[in-house]
Protein backbone atom coordinates (compact mmCIF):
# COMPACT_ATOMS: atom_id res chain seq x y z
CA UNK A 1 0.00 0.00 0.00
CA UNK A 2 1.58 3.14 -0.71
CA UNK A 3 2.29 5.80 1.60
CA UNK A 4 -0.58 8.78 2.19
CA UNK A 5 0.38 12.40 1.85
CA UNK A 6 -2.28 14.43 4.46
CA UNK A 7 -2.78 17.99 5.12
CA UNK A 8 -2.51 18.93 8.46
CA UNK A 9 -3.88 22.16 10.00
CA UNK A 10 -0.65 23.92 9.30
CA UNK A 11 -1.61 22.77 5.79
CA UNK A 12 1.96 21.27 5.52
CA UNK A 13 1.70 17.66 3.72
CA UNK A 14 3.33 14.95 5.56
CA UNK A 15 3.75 11.81 5.62
CA UNK A 16 1.97 9.29 8.51
CA UNK A 17 4.04 7.32 9.96
CA UNK A 18 3.94 4.85 13.00
CA UNK A 19 5.72 4.42 15.60
CA UNK A 20 7.15 0.70 14.58
CA UNK A 21 8.06 2.35 11.44
CA UNK A 22 4.69 1.48 9.23
CA UNK A 23 1.68 3.45 8.17
CA UNK A 24 -0.94 4.41 10.94
CA UNK A 25 -4.25 5.95 10.81
CA UNK A 26 -3.46 9.21 13.02
CA UNK A 27 -2.38 12.00 11.30
CA UNK A 28 0.81 14.38 12.29
CA UNK A 29 -0.08 18.08 13.64
CA UNK A 30 2.43 21.00 13.81
CA UNK A 31 3.45 19.88 17.45
CA UNK A 32 4.83 16.56 15.58
CA UNK A 33 7.34 18.51 13.60
CA UNK A 34 10.68 19.99 14.58
CA UNK A 35 11.06 23.37 15.19
CA UNK A 36 13.78 23.47 11.70
CA UNK A 37 10.98 21.52 9.64
CA UNK A 38 8.23 24.11 10.50
CA UNK A 39 10.16 27.18 9.76
CA UNK A 40 11.16 25.32 6.17
CA UNK A 41 7.64 24.41 5.34
CA UNK A 42 6.34 27.88 6.42
CA UNK A 43 9.16 29.32 3.85
CA UNK A 44 8.32 27.23 1.23
CA UNK A 45 4.97 27.73 1.06
CA UNK A 46 5.48 32.04 1.44
CA UNK A 47 8.02 31.78 -0.65
CA UNK A 48 5.47 30.22 -3.69
CA UNK A 49 2.99 32.88 -2.43
CA UNK A 50 5.49 35.71 -3.16
CA UNK A 51 6.22 34.47 -6.42
CA UNK A 52 2.77 33.99 -7.54
CA UNK A 53 2.22 37.87 -6.55
CA UNK A 54 5.83 38.32 -8.26
CA UNK A 55 4.83 36.92 -11.39
CA UNK A 56 1.32 38.99 -11.44
CA UNK A 57 3.52 41.74 -11.01
CA UNK A 58 5.28 41.24 -13.83
CA UNK A 59 2.37 40.25 -15.94
CA UNK A 60 1.03 43.43 -15.26
CA UNK A 61 4.52 45.52 -15.76
CA UNK A 62 5.12 43.18 -19.59
CA UNK A 63 1.59 44.41 -20.12
CA UNK A 64 1.62 48.11 -18.83
CA UNK A 65 4.76 50.12 -18.79
CA UNK A 66 7.77 47.89 -19.98
CA UNK A 67 5.46 46.11 -22.97
CA UNK A 68 3.73 49.04 -24.17
CA UNK A 69 5.98 52.36 -23.49
CA UNK A 70 9.43 51.41 -26.14
CA UNK A 71 7.74 50.85 -29.34
CA UNK A 72 5.06 53.39 -29.02
CA UNK A 73 6.59 55.89 -30.94
CA UNK A 74 7.72 53.38 -33.62
CA UNK A 75 4.01 52.24 -33.76
CA UNK A 76 2.63 55.90 -33.98
CA UNK A 77 5.34 56.78 -36.85
CA UNK A 78 3.97 53.68 -38.67
CA UNK A 79 7.22 52.15 -38.55
CA UNK A 80 5.90 48.86 -36.83
CA UNK A 81 2.68 47.34 -36.44
CA UNK A 82 1.04 47.14 -33.02
CA UNK A 83 1.38 43.38 -32.61
CA UNK A 84 4.66 42.94 -33.65
CA UNK A 85 6.06 45.76 -31.80
CA UNK A 86 4.38 43.55 -28.48
CA UNK A 87 5.82 40.64 -29.82
CA UNK A 88 9.54 42.28 -30.25
CA UNK A 89 9.32 43.84 -27.00
CA UNK A 90 8.73 40.63 -25.02
CA UNK A 91 11.81 39.25 -26.23
CA UNK A 92 14.08 42.07 -25.99
CA UNK A 93 12.49 42.64 -22.31
CA UNK A 94 12.95 39.28 -21.19
CA UNK A 95 16.88 39.85 -22.31
CA UNK A 96 17.20 43.66 -20.41
CA UNK A 97 15.92 41.67 -17.10
CA UNK A 98 17.99 39.10 -17.25
CA UNK A 99 21.12 41.24 -18.28
CA UNK A 100 20.41 44.16 -16.60
CA UNK A 101 17.84 44.10 -13.66
CA UNK A 102 20.16 43.32 -10.61
CA UNK A 103 20.75 46.83 -9.44
CA UNK A 104 16.96 47.58 -9.73
CA UNK A 105 15.69 44.75 -7.71
CA UNK A 106 18.89 45.12 -5.32
CA UNK A 107 17.09 48.81 -4.58
CA UNK A 108 13.45 47.67 -4.18
CA UNK A 109 14.66 44.21 -2.16
CA UNK A 110 17.06 46.10 0.33
CA UNK A 111 16.92 49.62 0.21
CA UNK A 112 13.59 51.34 0.90
CA UNK A 113 12.92 50.79 4.11
CA UNK A 114 15.68 50.60 7.29
CA UNK A 115 15.74 48.40 10.61
CA UNK A 116 13.64 45.70 9.15
CA UNK A 117 13.33 42.76 6.67
CA UNK A 118 10.51 42.23 4.72
CA UNK A 119 8.53 39.78 5.89
CA UNK A 120 6.56 37.05 3.21
CA UNK A 121 3.20 38.78 4.25
CA UNK A 122 4.54 41.99 4.07
CA UNK A 123 6.11 41.22 0.22
CA UNK A 124 2.87 39.23 -0.51
CA UNK A 125 0.99 41.90 0.07
CA UNK A 126 2.97 44.49 -1.33
CA UNK A 127 3.09 42.89 -4.77
CA UNK A 128 -0.56 42.23 -5.10
CA UNK A 129 -2.05 45.67 -4.61
CA UNK A 130 0.97 47.23 -6.63
CA UNK A 131 0.06 44.68 -9.40
CA UNK A 132 -4.08 44.79 -9.33
CA UNK A 133 -3.59 48.58 -9.67
CA UNK A 134 -1.18 48.55 -12.71
CA UNK A 135 -3.67 46.00 -14.41
CA UNK A 136 -6.33 48.25 -13.58
CA UNK A 137 -4.89 51.16 -15.67
CA UNK A 138 -3.98 48.55 -18.57
CA UNK A 139 -7.46 47.65 -18.96
CA UNK A 140 -9.12 51.21 -18.49
CA UNK A 141 -5.93 52.57 -20.80
CA UNK A 142 -4.72 54.91 -18.02
CA UNK A 143 -0.59 53.89 -17.89
CA UNK A 144 -0.16 53.85 -13.80
CA UNK A 145 3.47 54.33 -13.00
CA UNK A 146 4.47 50.52 -12.13
CA UNK A 147 7.47 52.30 -10.40
CA UNK A 148 5.40 54.72 -8.03
CA UNK A 149 3.16 51.68 -7.33
CA UNK A 150 5.53 49.30 -5.90
CA UNK A 151 7.94 51.75 -4.53
CA UNK A 152 4.66 52.98 -2.53
CA UNK A 153 3.41 49.57 -1.59
CA UNK A 154 6.97 48.42 -0.19
CA UNK A 155 7.36 51.92 1.36
CA UNK A 156 3.70 51.33 3.15
CA UNK A 157 4.36 47.59 4.21
CA UNK A 158 7.72 48.24 5.41
CA UNK A 159 6.71 51.25 7.33
CA UNK A 160 3.81 49.08 8.61
CA UNK A 161 6.44 46.59 9.79
CA UNK A 162 7.65 49.02 11.84
CA UNK A 163 10.42 50.04 9.92
CA UNK A 164 12.73 53.29 9.74
CA UNK A 165 12.35 55.48 6.18
CA UNK A 166 15.32 55.53 3.97
CA UNK A 167 15.54 58.52 3.65
CA UNK A 168 18.88 59.27 1.53
CA UNK A 169 17.08 56.52 -0.95
CA UNK A 170 14.17 58.34 -1.56
CA UNK A 171 15.99 62.01 -2.28
CA UNK A 172 17.57 59.85 -4.93
CA UNK A 173 14.60 58.27 -6.57
CA UNK A 174 12.58 61.49 -5.84
CA UNK A 175 14.90 63.86 -7.59
CA UNK A 176 15.05 61.10 -10.67
CA UNK A 177 11.14 61.35 -10.34
CA UNK A 178 10.98 64.78 -10.72
CA UNK A 179 13.97 65.37 -13.57
CA UNK A 180 12.55 62.98 -15.45
CA UNK A 181 9.69 65.14 -17.33
CA UNK A 182 11.93 68.16 -17.63
CA UNK A 183 15.18 66.76 -19.28
CA UNK A 184 12.89 63.95 -20.92
CA UNK A 185 10.29 66.16 -22.51
CA UNK A 186 13.30 69.03 -22.38
CA UNK A 187 15.65 66.85 -24.52
CA UNK A 188 12.66 65.74 -26.77
CA UNK A 189 11.41 69.09 -27.37
CA UNK A 190 15.15 70.04 -28.26
CA UNK A 191 16.04 67.34 -30.73
CA UNK A 192 12.44 67.75 -32.44
CA UNK A 193 12.90 71.19 -32.63
CA UNK A 194 16.07 70.95 -34.67
CA UNK A 195 15.12 67.99 -37.15
CA UNK A 196 12.31 70.36 -37.98
CA UNK A 197 14.42 72.67 -39.40
CA UNK A 198 15.18 74.25 -42.62
CA UNK A 199 18.51 74.80 -42.39
CA UNK A 200 19.18 71.52 -40.74
CA UNK A 201 20.33 68.17 -43.05
CA UNK A 202 18.74 64.73 -41.85
CA UNK A 203 21.89 63.39 -43.78
CA UNK A 204 24.11 65.15 -40.83
CA UNK A 205 21.87 65.20 -38.19
CA UNK A 206 21.07 61.57 -37.95
CA UNK A 207 23.93 60.28 -38.24
CA UNK A 208 25.15 63.05 -35.49
CA UNK A 209 22.56 61.55 -32.85
CA UNK A 210 23.29 57.82 -33.83
CA UNK A 211 26.73 58.44 -32.72
CA UNK A 212 25.76 59.77 -29.37
CA UNK A 213 23.82 56.27 -29.23
CA UNK A 214 26.68 54.47 -29.98
CA UNK A 215 28.53 55.69 -27.26
CA UNK A 216 25.71 55.23 -24.70
CA UNK A 217 25.67 51.52 -25.92
CA UNK A 218 29.33 51.22 -25.92
CA UNK A 219 29.07 52.26 -21.71
CA UNK A 220 25.96 50.65 -20.46
CA UNK A 221 27.16 47.48 -18.28
CA UNK A 222 25.78 43.98 -19.00
CA UNK A 223 26.23 41.13 -16.23
CA UNK A 224 27.53 38.82 -18.76
CA UNK A 225 30.62 40.95 -19.43
CA UNK A 226 31.92 40.70 -15.68
CA UNK A 227 31.84 38.21 -12.72
CA UNK A 228 28.88 37.32 -10.58
CA UNK A 229 27.16 40.13 -9.03
CA UNK A 230 28.92 42.49 -10.97
CA UNK A 231 28.74 44.08 -14.39
CA UNK A 232 30.77 45.55 -17.04
CA UNK A 233 30.56 47.81 -20.16
CA UNK A 234 31.48 47.38 -23.90
CA UNK A 235 34.08 49.84 -23.28
CA UNK A 236 34.64 48.39 -19.74
CA UNK A 237 35.58 44.41 -20.84
CA UNK A 238 38.09 45.37 -24.01
CA UNK A 239 40.20 47.71 -21.52
CA UNK A 240 40.14 44.67 -19.20
CA UNK A 241 41.43 42.34 -22.04
CA UNK A 242 43.96 45.18 -23.89
CA UNK A 243 44.67 47.89 -21.04
CA UNK A 244 45.48 50.89 -22.94
CA UNK A 245 46.99 54.36 -22.10
CA UNK A 246 45.41 56.94 -20.07
CA UNK A 247 43.64 59.63 -21.99
CA UNK A 248 42.25 62.76 -19.53
CA UNK A 249 41.78 59.65 -16.62
CA UNK A 250 40.28 57.60 -18.51
CA UNK A 251 41.36 54.08 -20.44
CA UNK A 252 42.80 54.57 -23.71
CA UNK A 253 40.97 51.23 -24.91
CA UNK A 254 37.81 51.75 -23.83
CA UNK A 255 37.82 55.35 -25.32
CA UNK A 256 38.98 54.26 -28.31
CA UNK A 257 36.12 51.65 -28.36
CA UNK A 258 33.42 53.66 -27.45
CA UNK A 259 34.30 56.47 -30.18
CA UNK A 260 34.46 52.93 -32.78
CA UNK A 261 30.83 52.34 -32.17
CA UNK A 262 30.19 55.62 -32.31
CA UNK A 263 31.49 55.87 -35.78
CA UNK A 264 29.98 52.45 -36.93
CA UNK A 265 26.44 53.37 -36.33
CA UNK A 266 26.87 57.14 -37.53
CA UNK A 267 28.42 55.32 -41.17
CA UNK A 268 25.49 52.99 -40.78
CA UNK A 269 23.31 56.09 -40.57
CA UNK A 270 25.03 58.28 -43.56
CA UNK A 271 25.25 55.13 -46.02
CA UNK A 272 21.24 54.45 -44.84
CA UNK A 273 20.15 57.62 -45.40
CA UNK A 274 21.87 58.12 -48.53
CA UNK A 275 19.68 55.57 -49.97
CA UNK A 276 16.63 56.38 -48.79
CA UNK A 277 15.84 58.83 -46.23
CA UNK A 278 12.93 57.48 -45.15
CA UNK A 279 13.85 53.94 -44.84
CA UNK A 280 16.73 55.04 -42.76
CA UNK A 281 14.91 57.12 -40.32
CA UNK A 282 12.67 53.85 -39.44
CA UNK A 283 15.55 51.88 -39.33
CA UNK A 284 16.76 54.03 -36.76
CA UNK A 285 13.51 54.75 -34.89
CA UNK A 286 13.43 50.92 -34.55
CA UNK A 287 16.59 50.37 -33.56
CA UNK A 288 15.90 53.30 -30.58
CA UNK A 289 12.84 51.36 -30.11
CA UNK A 290 14.32 47.58 -29.39
CA UNK A 291 17.24 49.49 -27.42
CA UNK A 292 14.64 51.27 -24.97
CA UNK A 293 12.64 47.95 -24.90
CA UNK A 294 15.87 46.18 -23.53
CA UNK A 295 16.43 48.86 -20.90
CA UNK A 296 12.92 48.79 -19.87
CA UNK A 297 13.22 44.74 -19.01
CA UNK A 298 16.86 45.97 -16.80
CA UNK A 299 15.06 48.35 -15.07
CA UNK A 300 10.98 47.35 -14.60
CA UNK A 301 11.76 43.67 -13.93
CA UNK A 302 13.40 44.58 -10.27
CA UNK A 303 9.77 46.18 -8.83
CA UNK A 304 8.30 43.03 -9.18
CA UNK A 305 11.08 40.74 -8.12
CA UNK A 306 12.53 43.13 -5.36
CA UNK A 307 10.70 41.87 -2.59
CA UNK A 308 11.24 38.64 -3.21
CA UNK A 309 14.96 38.91 -2.59
CA UNK A 310 14.68 38.72 1.63
CA UNK A 311 12.74 35.70 1.19
CA UNK A 312 15.30 33.85 -1.36
CA UNK A 313 18.13 34.44 1.45
CA UNK A 314 16.18 31.98 3.85
CA UNK A 315 14.52 29.44 1.02
CA UNK A 316 14.93 26.15 1.19
CA UNK A 317 17.47 25.93 -1.68
CA UNK A 318 19.89 28.18 -2.99
CA UNK A 319 18.58 29.83 -6.40
CA UNK A 320 20.97 32.19 -8.57
CA UNK A 321 19.64 35.72 -8.93
CA UNK A 322 20.24 34.77 -12.59
CA UNK A 323 17.48 32.35 -12.68
CA UNK A 324 15.41 34.70 -11.05
CA UNK A 325 15.67 37.19 -12.92
CA UNK A 326 15.03 35.03 -16.35
CA UNK A 327 12.10 33.75 -14.33
CA UNK A 328 11.07 37.64 -14.06
CA UNK A 329 11.82 37.96 -17.80
CA UNK A 330 9.21 35.24 -18.55
CA UNK A 331 6.73 36.98 -17.02
CA UNK A 332 7.52 40.59 -18.60
CA UNK A 333 7.34 38.48 -21.97
CA UNK A 334 4.03 37.12 -21.26
CA UNK A 335 2.46 40.39 -20.34
CA UNK A 336 3.77 42.07 -23.56
CA UNK A 337 2.58 39.28 -25.63
CA UNK A 338 -1.35 39.27 -24.13
CA UNK A 339 -1.60 42.67 -22.67
CA UNK A 340 0.45 45.41 -24.26
CA UNK A 341 -1.45 45.56 -27.62
CA UNK A 342 -3.92 48.18 -26.13
CA UNK A 343 -1.33 50.52 -24.21
CA UNK A 344 0.51 50.63 -27.22
CA UNK A 345 -2.58 51.90 -29.10
CA UNK A 346 -3.39 54.37 -26.18
CA UNK A 347 0.25 56.04 -26.14
CA UNK A 348 1.10 56.41 -29.74
CA UNK A 349 -2.31 57.68 -30.68
CA UNK A 350 -3.77 59.33 -27.46
CA UNK A 351 -0.57 61.37 -26.58
CA UNK A 352 0.63 63.10 -29.98
CA UNK A 353 0.11 62.41 -33.65
CA UNK A 354 3.76 61.44 -34.47
CA UNK A 355 6.07 60.69 -37.02
CA UNK A 356 9.71 59.28 -37.62
CA UNK A 357 11.31 62.58 -36.39
CA UNK A 358 9.54 62.94 -33.05
CA UNK A 359 9.50 59.73 -32.09
CA UNK A 360 13.49 59.48 -32.77
CA UNK A 361 13.48 62.75 -30.52
CA UNK A 362 11.13 60.80 -28.46
CA UNK A 363 13.32 57.99 -27.86
CA UNK A 364 16.92 58.80 -27.53
CA UNK A 365 16.60 60.38 -24.27
CA UNK A 366 14.39 58.01 -22.82
CA UNK A 367 16.79 55.18 -23.56
CA UNK A 368 19.89 57.63 -21.80
CA UNK A 369 17.30 58.09 -18.93
CA UNK A 370 16.04 54.46 -18.83
CA UNK A 371 19.83 53.39 -18.53
CA UNK A 372 20.87 56.25 -15.75
CA UNK A 373 18.33 54.68 -13.62
CA UNK A 374 19.75 51.14 -14.43
CA UNK A 375 22.98 52.33 -13.64
CA UNK A 376 22.50 53.84 -9.99
CA UNK A 377 19.35 51.33 -9.59
CA UNK A 378 16.85 53.77 -9.28
CA UNK A 379 13.25 52.53 -9.47
CA UNK A 380 11.73 54.58 -12.51
CA UNK A 381 8.12 54.44 -14.51
CA UNK A 382 8.93 53.78 -18.28
CA UNK A 383 5.05 55.65 -18.52
CA UNK A 384 6.78 58.75 -17.11
CA UNK A 385 9.69 58.48 -19.29
CA UNK A 386 8.18 58.11 -22.62
CA UNK A 387 4.92 60.25 -22.06
CA UNK A 388 7.48 63.03 -21.28
CA UNK A 389 9.54 62.74 -24.36
CA UNK A 390 6.52 62.10 -26.51
CA UNK A 391 4.75 65.51 -25.23
CA UNK A 392 8.10 67.35 -25.40
CA UNK A 393 8.42 66.16 -29.03
CA UNK A 394 4.90 67.08 -29.91
CA UNK A 395 5.35 70.72 -28.65
CA UNK A 396 8.23 71.17 -30.86
CA UNK A 397 5.34 70.96 -33.53
CA UNK A 398 2.47 72.90 -31.76
CA UNK A 399 0.72 72.66 -28.14
CA UNK A 400 -2.55 71.89 -30.77
CA UNK A 401 -1.11 68.24 -31.34
CA UNK A 402 -1.20 67.17 -27.52
CA UNK A 403 -3.86 66.72 -25.63
CA UNK A 404 -3.51 68.60 -22.17
CA UNK A 405 -6.50 66.90 -21.12
CA UNK A 406 -4.79 63.07 -20.99
CA UNK A 407 -1.53 64.52 -19.80
CA UNK A 408 -3.74 65.80 -16.64
CA UNK A 409 -4.99 63.09 -16.43
CA UNK A 410 -1.69 61.01 -16.47
CA UNK A 411 0.21 63.41 -14.04
CA UNK A 412 -3.24 62.77 -11.66
CA UNK A 413 -2.59 58.56 -11.92
CA UNK A 414 1.10 58.89 -11.48
CA UNK A 415 0.60 61.04 -7.91
CA UNK A 416 -2.11 58.64 -7.28
CA UNK A 417 -0.66 55.65 -7.97
CA UNK A 418 2.12 56.60 -5.15
CA UNK A 419 -0.61 57.43 -2.21
CA UNK A 420 -3.25 54.87 -3.25
CA UNK A 421 -0.48 52.16 -3.39
CA UNK A 422 1.21 53.32 -0.10
CA UNK A 423 -2.17 53.84 1.47
CA UNK A 424 -3.98 50.51 0.69
CA UNK A 425 0.01 48.67 1.93
CA UNK A 426 -0.02 50.19 5.34
CA UNK A 427 -3.44 49.80 6.10
CA UNK A 428 -3.68 46.62 4.74
CA UNK A 429 -0.74 45.22 7.05
CA UNK A 430 -1.57 47.21 9.94
CA UNK A 431 -4.95 45.30 10.00
CA UNK A 432 -3.47 41.79 9.11
CA UNK A 433 -1.29 42.44 12.17
CA UNK A 434 -3.84 42.85 14.42
CA UNK A 435 -5.99 40.38 13.24
CA UNK A 436 -3.29 37.39 13.24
Amino acid sequence: MAPRVILTDSRVPVREPNGAGGLGSEPLTRADLTPSQMVAAETTVALLLAAGGSLFMAWSIGAGSSGSTPFAPAVGANAISILRAGFLVGILGLAGATLQGANVTETVGRSLIRGVTITPAAATLGLFIAAILVAIGVFVGYPIATAFTVTGAMIGVGLALGGAPAWAKYQEIAALWVLTPVLGGGSAFAIAWLLRQDWSSDAIVIPTLGAVVGLLVANIEFSVLAGPGAGASIAMASATLVAGPQVAGLDGTAVLVSLGLAALVAGLLVLAIRQDPATGQRRFLLALGALVAFSAGGSQVGLALGPLLPLLSSAPIEIPLLAVLFGGGVGLLIGSWTGAPRMIKALSQDYSSLGPQRSIAALIPSFAIAQTAVFFGIPVSFNEIIVSAIIGSGYAAGVRNVSRAKMGYTVLAWVGSFVLAFGLSFAGYTVFSWLG
